[in-house]
C-alpha cells in the first residue's frame, strides 16, 4: 500500500481532501440555482458543480455515467411532484447521498423523505453556516435534518431506507393500470368507482386489486393504503399514472 510522503520539519502540511468534490444541482430556478453553486464552492470543498433544472435532465447526466459525490434536490420540479424524483435518483445512483434544499419544511414530508433514503434536508435560502453544516454531516456520515426531533433522525440511521426500498420494490412490480388503480384506492374510491374513472368491468378492478395485493405482500385494500402512505409514494403513483384518472 503506498503512504504519503511525510513532511519534513518546517514544511506546510497540505490540509485534507474534502470528501465532496462534485455536485449536482437538480433545481429548476436559475438564478437559485447559481447562488446555491456559489454556496457550495464556498463552503463545501466542492469544486465542480453542475446544474440540472428538471429530472430528465440529471437523470441524463446521470444515465451517461457521470460521477457526482453529491446531489442536492428541489421537491418540486417542473416534470416531477412530491418524493418521486428523490426516489428516481435514489434508483439511478444509490451510492450517491441526496440532500434535499427546498421550500417544502412540513415534518411528515422531511420524515417521509429520509425514510426515501434522503441524505439530509436544508430548508431554501438557509445562511451558508448551515450549508456547511450540512456537508459536516454527509461527510461524517450523519443525517443533517436540524428541524426534525432527535428520536425521527435516530429512527432514520438506523434503517435510512428499508421501509421505503422495501415498497418501491413491491411497486415496481405493478403494471401501469395497477398503479393507476392503487392510486385511486389511496383516495378513498371503491371497485366501482374506479371501474367507471377507468372505463372497465367492476370484475376486472377486482382481478387486479387482487393482484395488487399479491404484489405488494399485504392481504387487505387497507394495508396496501397504509403501505403506500407510509413511504409517502402516492405522488409516485400519481405521476405513473399520467395525473389522469
Amino acid at each position: 500500500m503506498a503512504h504519503p510522503p511525510q513532511s519534513e520539519p518546517g514544511e506546510a502540511v497540505q490540509p485534507p481532501e474534502p470528501g465532496f468534490r462534485t455536485a449536482l444541482i437538480v433545481e429548476d430556478h436559475p438564478l437559485f440555482g447559481d447562488a446555491l453553486a456559489m454556496t457550495l464552492l464556498s463552503v463545501s470543498g466542492i469544486r465542480d458543480v453542475t446544474h440540472a433544472e428538471t429530472l430528465a435532465q440529471a437523470s441524463g447526466y446521470l444515465k451517461q455515467d457521470r460521477q457526482f459525490d453529491v446531489i442536492l434536490l428541489d421537491l418540486n420540479l417542473p416534470d416531477v411532484d412530491g418524493l418521486e424524483g428523490l426516489l428516481h435518483l435514489r434508483r439511478l445512483a444509490p451510492r450517491v447521498p441526496v440532500l434535499l434544499v427546498t421550500s417544502v419544511n412540513e415534518t411528515r414530508v422531511i420524515r417521509a423523505a429520509l425514510a426515501g433514503g434522503a441524505a439530509g434536508f436544508v430548508p431554501k435560502h438557509s445562511r451558508r453556516e448551515v450549508f456547511r453544516a450540512a456537508f459536516e454531516a454527509l461527510d461524517a456520515g450523519e443525517i443533517f435534518a436540524p428541524d426534525l426531533p432527535q428520536d425521527d433522525l435516530a429512527g432514520a440511521a438506523l434503517c435510512p431506507e428499508s421501509s421505503a426500498e422495501t415498497v418501491i420494490r413491491r411497486l415496481a412490480q405493478l403494471t401501469r393500470q395497477q398503479a393507476r388503480i392503487l392510486d385511486l384506492i389511496c383516495e378513498g374510491r371503491m371497485n366501482k368507482q374506479i371501474a367507471h374513472d377507468l372505463s372497465i368491468a367492476e370484475t376486472t378492478v377486482k382481478a387486479h386489486v387482487t393482484a395488487i395485493m399479491r404484489k405488494m405482500g399485504v392481504s387487505s385494500r387497507t394495508q396496501a393504503v397504509l403501505m403506500a402512505q407510509h413511504s409517502r409514494v402516492t405522488e409516485r403513483l400519481h405521476d405513473a399514472a399520467g395525473g389522469s384518472h
